[in-house]
């Protein structure tokens, strides 16, 4: 409720005021104190409206004296507290919104999604390939020059900003190229002997191999929730093994030396990166040419040129022309989603990102198993998952 100046002035009795007030059953929050009425009422303003919030103090005696003390004194006492219309007290509601933590999350988002994606293409194309033209170590072959024709054509238009590296980053990127060929090999091997979920299932168990070298080989000691992560992950993918269909000891193989051959990658990349300054694209990058020059005199040496035309043939032949869209989109679909991942690593830590590897497997399997109707039986899916969620807890105990 609220009252001009004059018609709280106009209550002069200490009766009559207090019998105004009782009539109040709405106030407000803030304080004027000791409001006395034998105040000069110019001080008051007469067009702006009062609103009282509280009162105290009525009669003759006040809230901090004793009875004895208020029949002595008599005096009247009132105090009440009101404030102006226009100088009314604020609380002003502040809700944070942090716009760059927001942004960064899902900058993170766009970039899992992208990986998971690139990923998914580049496995149905590769297998697609493989299936009309059995050559794994041409193939590849091509996924690394297409990565690295990418990186050129992109550094000489200034598109991205070529990386300024010397010698010793040559040296110690070495170690890094030649695991990174070996496993690249080793998993197109395997993807053409048996099914693409069969392989992503072996190369779940990627942890079980980091451990035992990181223990065994370089000394290293994990907590106990670690070790025990390991068994559903070992177990899970000996049941799948066991349980499948289609099973080829060479592609199990290549699957396995996969797994051992990206542990020693992911090692040396740790050792010899140490203060560079060189991003996760240009990395990745510098990573692909060296290992193109690498792994381009072993294809040669396995499969020939020879062979190469034969197979060409037979598989355009069959296929058409879309067959060399299949070879282009799985070079560059290879080289996109690896350079994804790169680039997320720079912007999450090793633990989300082993934990989106899972979940990227997850999405493999499974997209595979429906596009090419790879037959699977209730026990070799069982093993898949115990598998997965072995990885999963894993990542969770490496904490």
């Amino acid at each position: 409720m609220a009252f001009s100046a004059n018609q709280l002035y106009s209550s002069t009795t200490t009766s009559t005021f207090v019998e105004d007030l009782r009539k109040i059953q709405h106030v407000s929050v803030s304080r004027i104190q000791n409001f006395s009425p034998s105040k000069n009422i110019n001080t008051l303003p007469h067009n702006r409206p009062l609103y009282i919030s509280a009162a105290s103090g009525f009669g003759y005696a006040n809230i901090n004296e004793t009875a004895d003390e208020s029949k002595k004194s008599r005096q009247p006492s009132i105090q009440c507290n009101a404030y102006e219309a226009r100088r009314a007290h604020s609380f002003p509601i502040s809700i944070e919104f942090d716009q760059e933590n927001a942004a960064q999350k899902l900058k993170i988002g766009v970039y899992f999604a992208t990986w998971w994606a690139l990923n998914v293409v580049f496995n149905i194309y590769n297998k697609k390939v493989l299936n009309a033209f059995p050559f794994p170590w041409l193939t590849s072959t091509l996924s690394l020059a297409a990565g690295s024709i990418i990186m050129l054509i992109s550094w000489a238009t200034r598109v991205a900003q070529a990386p300024e590296t010397d010698l010793q980053f040559w040296k110690n990127l070495l170690p890094v190229a030649v695991a990174h060929t070996i496993g690249h090999v080793a998993a197109t091997v395997s993807m053409s002997k048996v099914a693409v979920s069969f392989t992503h299932i072996i190369k779940s168990g990627e942890p079980a191999f980091s451990v035992l070298v990181s223990r065994f080989l370089l000394g290293e000691t994990f907590p106990m929730p670690v070790y025990l992560s390991l068994l559903p992950i070992i177990g899970g993918c000996a049941l799948s093994a066991a349980t499948e269909l289609n099973f080829n000891l060479t592609g199990f193989m290549g699957a396995m030396v996969s797994n051992l051959a990206f542990v020693f990658r992911n090692i040396f990349s740790k050792r010899g990166m140490n203060g560079k300054s060189v991003g996760g694209m240009n990395y990745y990058a510098c990573l692909s040419m060296l290992s193109l020059a690498i792994l381009t005199p072993f294809a040669i040496a396995m499969e020939g040129p020879q062979l190469w035309a034969i197979g060409w043939q037979q598989a355009v032949s069959q296929i058409g022309p879309n067959f060399i869209w299949w070879v282009v989109a799985q070079s560059v679909f290879y080289h996109l989603y690896n350079q994804v991942s790169y680039m997320s690593l720079n912007e999450i830590s090793p633990l989300t990102f082993s934990v989106g590897n899972t979940m990227k497997r997850i999405s493999v399997i499974v997209s595979s198993i429906l596009i090419f109707n790879t037959p699977l039986q209730p026990v070799n899916a069982l093993g898949a998952a115990i598998a997965i969620s072995g990885t999963f807890l894993y990542s969770q105990a490496k904490q």
